[in-house]
């Protein structure tokens, strides 16, 4: 799974407010539903390989975070 990479912010989306951020390729899963990662916009730390997530748990993992502290 890749993420979009156009420099851009949640509030502005590639409006060059960022330079691209750097990704990096390989092959991992997620800890949650095991999909495959192919693409992260951070080098992962390999003693917190079992805490990746793909961007799907993420994003729920997010708006669950959002909701429960509002």
């Amino acid at each position: 799974m890749a993420y979009d990479n156009d420099g851009g912010n949640r509030y502005g989306g590639g409006q060059g407010d960022f330079p691209p951020r750097k990704m990096y390729s390989g092959s991992w899963n997620c800890s949650k539903c095991g999909k495959e990662i192919t693409e992260l916009p951070f080098e992962p730390d390999p003693a917190r390989l079992d805490k990746l997530l793909c961007r799907d748990c993420h994003k729920d993992r997010s708006q669950s975070f959002r909701r429960n502290y509002r």
